[in-house]
């Protein structure tokens, strides 16, 4: 997993709530059993005009031009803010994944829906509950100024403007801590392979049966 310690990024404006998580990515992209490819597919049924399906290349599709992020302006975007109770709905994943492999690295908004808050930590995006106020500020400045540009600094737990002003947040330190060194689940077992590998070779020395293979 990609950690995050300061990320400065142009910032895309998902001006919704209860954006759910079918929205974020369509049911009929879960068939994948993969992790990867979902980017693509991202808010898949608001950003094209035409049905997608799993396996189509994008290029064949008919982008809808007042979608925000296909808005030129807004191309190359790694910081969504949006409306309270984001990633509500089912809870796929996936959503993140999409998100993740779209570019964003941080969703800004006064309310997440608990599951998809849980799953954006898990897999390296950064999810940031700011006061309702200061998230409608965030969205006239970006609307005022293209280009309008955040930087998140994890390890101070703060979103800093353009202007210097800082909006600090929180974060369970746990959490945090995987986030600033890139743990996922399995980063995390990982770190103690060699007591694991000790103690299987232990294990085996004591018991050698259980290397017994049925061919």
């Amino acid at each position: 997993m990609q950690a995050f310690r300061i990320h400065k990024g142009l910032v895309a404006p998902m001006d919704r709530e209860n954006v759910d998580t079918d929205a974020i990515i369509p049911k009929q992209y879960l068939k994948s059993i993969k992790r990867t490819g979902f980017g693509p597919n991202l808010f898949d049924e608001w950003r094209y005009l035409d049905a997608g399906e799993p396996g189509q290349d994008p290029a064949t599709r008919k982008p809808n031009p007042d979608f925000v992020l296909n808005q030129p302006r807004y191309q190359g975007a790694s910081v969504l803010i949006a409306r309270k109770n984001f990633g509500c709905g089912s809870s796929r994943e996936h959503a993140p994944w999409a998100l993740d492999q779209y570019g964003f690295r941080a969703v800004i908004a006064p309310s997440f829906a608990d599951i998809f808050f849980n799953n954006c930590f898990k897999n390296g995006l950064l999810p940031i509950a700011l006061s309702e106020l200061q998230v409608d500020n965030l969205f006239n400045e970006v609307a005022a100024f293209p280009g309008y540009e955040l930087t998140i600094d994890l390890e101070r737990q703060v979103v800093v403007k353009p202007d210097g002003t800082e909006l600090a947040f929180d974060v369970q330190p746990f959490r945090k801590y995987c986030l600033l060194n890139g743990f996922d689940d399995i980063g995390l077992t990982l770190r103690h392979a060699d007591k694991i590998k000790a103690f299987e070779a232990e294990r085996l020395a004591q018991k050698p049966w259980l290397n017994n293979r049925i061919v």
